[in-house]
């Protein structure tokens, strides 16, 4: 892993989905390179993966407006400042065609996936106006351009973290806060955990490189979203997709 001495240094991050893969390894960046990160997180193993990386951890159900308010009242008590967010908590839902699709797993990925992260932003935006600077990143997916089949609501909601984050690019733009959203290709990570190897399968197929991504590799972009770098790029979309996204 490379690291960029002080590039993050007197700024503070909350990262949703923060205790385990691409998130967990955005803040472990963020903390080697000189930040602070307040990790939201249900995974079962939030306290002691923030005891080693050295983290503020919150358990929160993103899906839960007001946990998601108080969450972030909390994360400026323990940070003193926000600078960052990244959202990138997440799930798949079921794998099924449309028509066989459960409606409360349904439910349950567009409360996650899009409601929770909404809930995130509009707690969290009213801090890093405060501060006159911010960066946000949304993680949506190359299913949210291109659509996975018998992955509807997952697609969905990533493409409507698409729409969102443009739409909230523009209104922040000329206020000191930047807001995109990375679409990464399927990268090594908990989540494959969630799908059937053949669907798997099939994702990689449709990367012309031939392999998953590497978590790291979406990481280093997500780093570069967050810090002071970017500064002429908002309401835009990054690929970390190995050549898959032709937009």
């Amino acid at each position: 892993m490379t690291t960029y001495s002080g590039r993050f240094a007197g700024r503070n991050a909350i990262i949703t989905g923060g205790a385990s893969g691409l998130g967990l390894a955005v803040a472990e960046r963020i903390v080697a390179e000189g930040g602070q990160v307040s990790v939201w997180d249900m995974n079962p193993a939030l306290e002691e993966t923030c005891e080693r990386a050295g983290l503020h951890g919150v358990r929160l159900d993103v899906s839960d407006a007001a946990a998601v308010a108080a969450a972030a009242e909390e994360s400026v008590g323990a940070l003193a400042k926000i600078d960052i967010l990244i959202c990138s908590a997440g799930i798949t839902g079921a794998t099924v065609p449309v028509h066989e699709f459960p409606i409360d797993s349904w439910l349950q990925v567009v409360n996650v996936n899009l409601n929770g992260l909404f809930y995130c932003n509009r707690a969290v935006v009213p801090h890093l106006l405060a501060n006159g600077y911010g960066r946000i990143v949304n993680v949506a997916s190359v299913a949210g351009k291109e659509g996975n089949p018998n992955a509807s609501a997952y697609s969905a909601t990533k493409a409507g973290v698409i729409g969102f984050t443009k739409s909230l690019g523009k209104e922040l733009a000329g206020k000191g806060v930047i807001a995109n959203a990375l679409t990464p290709a399927t990268f090594e990570s908990p989540i494959l955990a969630q799908l059937p190897r053949s669907q798997v399968d099939y994702m990689r197929s449709k990367i012309p490189m031939g392999r998953l991504g590497e978590v790291e590799e979406s990481a280093a972009m997500v780093c570069f979203m967050a810090s002071e770098e970017c500064s002429f790029t908002t309401g835009s979309v990054f690929d970390t997709s190995g050549g898959r996204t032709t937009y």
